[in-house]
């Protein structure tokens, strides 16, 4: 039989939320300014990294993967391909599929600012050693599995 919690461990389930939202803000809103120094939105980035990283995907996917809502990625997309640095390709396995490939443009942007993201991800991370790095992602994939079952 479960015991219900302690006014105490709500309490620090509520502590825990909130820290961790709030780093999380902090986090996302210091790169955030890092991709907007590159002309780039965090969106807009976002899709350019995975196509970066994944190669040509379909745009009805790309949503999921980088976690936008998919009524916004056809409108990313178009800024992106305004921009020149994606084009949409018919899949030559089901021409009703449409890829979002990196142009030229695109891959050699993405070749000369990833590292610095990656740089300025890096410095942002730096205040936690390697092993606290290891268990926060540990911890933080815990917490994230248990609310995807909660959810089910």
């Amino acid at each position: 039989m479960n015991t219900p919690p302690s006014n105490h461990e709500i309490n620090e389930s509520l502590k825990l939320f909130v820290v961790l939202s709030r780093a999380a803000r902090a986090v996302s809103n210091c790169i955030a300014d890092n991709i907007r120094s590159y002309g780039l939105n965090p969106t807009e980035f976002a899709v350019m990294e995975l196509l970066y990283h994944k190669g040509s995907q379909p745009i009805q996917t790309i949503g999921k993967k980088v976690l936008i809502a998919s009524s916004s990625i056809t409108y990313v997309v178009d800024k992106l391909e305004s921009k020149g640095y994606v084009e949409r390709t018919a899949s030559p396995e089901d021409r009703r599929v449409i890829l979002a490939t990196l142009t030229t443009a695109g891959k050699d942007l993405m070749a000369d600012i990833f590292p610095g993201h990656a740089l300025a991800i890096h410095h942002v991370m730096e205040s936690v050693t390697s092993g606290e790095k290891n268990q926060l992602i540990q911890q933080l994939k815990k917490i994230g599995i248990h609310a995807q079952q909660m959810q089910q």
